[in-house]
This record gives structure tokens, sequence and C-alpha cells, in this order.
């Protein structure tokens, strides 16, 4: 998940934000078994071997199954909106912050299928109270990006009169490249994010 860390041979470490590294080797685990069995049909004691630990070692950094999907929907909705409030705040007209956002959101999702995957469609299986905290993530996602075309509609950039629904339906593009990206298909991250900004950009109704 962040670029900051990495080995001595300069190649990125999954997750590189979460300490310590047994606690990293876990999550990591968590994620491709999410990701391959979906939450419910993960066990504990999956997400241990997959890590090479056993199930008691699990508990010493995670006391519940839940608290680690909880981590990880966290971690990817906090990188999510840090990446659409960045385009947000960029100079520029809102179609170039607007075209920015889609490709850094888009490209994302296609690097990072795998955890996005679980970031985004296991939210049902959080608590109450996880699941509230992670909706006013998403609330805040729609905020952002709702801001942008309602600028460009206001400057007369775009020519679109359902800001609300246009915004989900950007939203709603962009996220599902997690379901379908293949990293061997004949796109590649970047590929694809210029694509869907383009597209985009038709959605508004840019002038």
């Amino acid at each position: 998940m962040s670029a900051a860390e990495q080995t001595p041979e300069g190649e990125d470490v999954p997750w590189g934000e979460v300490t310590p590294e047994a606690a990293r080797r876990l999550l990591v685990a968590a994620v491709e078994a999410f990701a391959e069995r979906g939450y419910h049909a993960t066990t504990t004691r999956d997400i241990a071997g997959r890590a090479g630990m056993s199930p008691a070692a699990l508990y010493i950094h995670y006391k519940t199954k839940e608290e680690l999907l909880h981590r990880i929907s966290r971690i990817g909705h906090d990188k999510a909106l840090e990446i659409l409030r960045a385009a947000e705040s960029g100079g520029g007209a809102a179609s170039e912050r607007l075209a920015d956002a889609v490709r850094s959101f888009v490209r994302w999702h296609a690097e990072h299928h795998t955890t996005a995957r679980v970031v985004q469609y296991e939210l049902d299986a959080l608590g109450p109270e996880h699941r509230a905290e992670i909706v006013e993530l998403r609330r805040e996602t729609d905020a952002s990006v709702r801001r942008i075309i309602e600028q460009g509609v206001a400057a007369g950039e775009f020519d679109q009169a359902d800001v609300a629904g246009t915004t989900v339906a950007v939203l709603s593009l962009c996220i599902d490249v997690a379901r379908w990206f293949n990293p061997e298909g004949r796109r590649t991250p970047d590929e694809v994010g210029e694509l869907y900004a383009d597209l985009v950009l038709r959605m508004v109704g840019r002038r």
C-alpha cells in the first residue's frame, strides 16, 4: 500500500505502514484470503497459515477477524480519500482536476486490485461501529468528487444537471476497475486511468 516503505533492493513492501512486521504479514495474508475466498469463508487459521504463523499468534496483533478487515478497510479508504482530495485541491480548471482525480483513483484500483476488492466490497462484513466509520469516509469521498463537478457546472465547464447522480456514476465506474483489472491484460493501470478520465469528462458534458 505504501510506496514509502522499501527493501534494501528498492522494492516496495506491501502495507509497509503497518507495524510490527508480524502484524503486516498477517494483514497481507488476510487481504489475499478475503479476496480469494471472501470474508465469511475465511478463517483465522487460514490467515495465520498464509502468514506462516500459528493461529494463536494472530490474536496477539488482532483481537478478531473483523478487526483485521476493519484495519484493511480503514487504510484503503483513507488512501482513496487522500488521492481524491489531492486532485480536488490541485490547481487548474475543474475539468483538469476531475480528470486528475479519475486517473489517480482508477490507477490505484488497478494497481491494488486485490486490496481494492476487499476494501470496496466487504463493507457489510464489518460490525456496526466500524461500518458506520467507513460509511462516513465514503460520504467524504463522494463529497470530494461532487464538489469538483459542482464547481465545473458553476463555471460553465460542465453541462450536467444531475450532479449527485453523476457523482455516483463516476465513483462506481472507477471502483469497478478492481473487479475486472488483469495485470496481464492489454491495458496498464495508467492507460485505464487515461481512458476513464476521458469517459468521465464526456459524462459531465465538458464544454
